[in-house]
């Protein structure tokens, strides 16, 4: 039996990520200014030079921003970025998981349209190794989430269309971040089992397959709207940033 070798984590590592959760739970919004180094030093009981890579290693991410004579603070979600950066999800408030969403249903429901007419086999194969994938993670949180997101791209794909592929794959990082605690949320509600949720995306692929290209839009359509009362009722429960 092979064992996976836990590694230690340094010191800065442990701040990084303790900032990080402050910053994903809400603890610390866009727009707050963190503690000086020396005040963050004290807090964490550590040295400051672990401070100081631990906040370089967020800049990085895209979480946070030095501005020279100011101080530190947590970044506002700046949807005028084409790209995202995937950790950016964490900094989006209500209206932007709308937004999110919004262009989720006009992006997706074109392209489930559009695979239903022009998919190749090749990109049918694609979408049922995803489907394979999401039912072999039952159980598996990050599995599940990375072979939903796989599901989607490949409908992009089989679009044959390559600036819809491209709008896809901008979006992505968001919308892995966001299908995360999507399907976290979904399959712990009473209502929802992997299986469900399962189905739901191997009817998109059926319609697909057998170019019922109105059917795919209307199902695509239902699913994302699905979507969207989970992450609403979420949100709703957290406090506002």
């Amino acid at each position: 039996m092979n064992y996976k070798k836990i590694k230690p984590k340094k010191i800065y590592e442990e701040v990084e990520e303790a900032i990080h959760e402050m910053i994903r739970t809400g603890q610390l919004k866009p727009g707050d200014k963190l503690d000086s180094v020396q005040q963050l030093a004290e807090n964490f009981q550590v040295g400051r030079s672990a401070i100081r890579e631990a906040l370089t290693a967020l800049k990085a991410m895209g979480l946070i921003e030095i501005r020279q004579g100011e101080g530190t603070y947590v970044k506002e979600f700046e949807a005028t970025q084409i790209a995202f950066p995937l950790s950016s999800a964490i900094l989006m408030n209500k209206g932007d998981i709308d937004h999110l969403l919004e262009v989720r249903k006009i992006l997706e429901i074109g392209t489930a349209f559009s695979a239903a007419q022009n998919r190749s086999t090749e990109n049918l194969k694609s979408m049922e190794r995803a489907l394979e994938e999401m039912k072999r993670a039952n159980g598996n949180g990050e599995l599940g989430e990375k072979a939903d997101l796989q599901f989607h791209i490949a409908i992009a794909v089989g679009s044959n269309n390559p600036l819809l592929m491209n709008l896809m794959n901008h979006v992505s990082g968001l919308m892995g971040e966001t299908m995360k605690e999507t399907r976290r949320l979904w399959l712990y509600s009473k209502q929802t089992t992997t299986d469900k949720l399962y189905a739901e995306h191997f009817s998109i692929y059926k319609a697909i397959q057998n170019q019922e290209a109105e059917q795919a839009r209307t199902l695509m359509l239902q699913h994302i709207e699905h979507v969207e009362e989970v992450l609403q009722k979420y949100m709703e429960q957290i406090e506002p940033r």
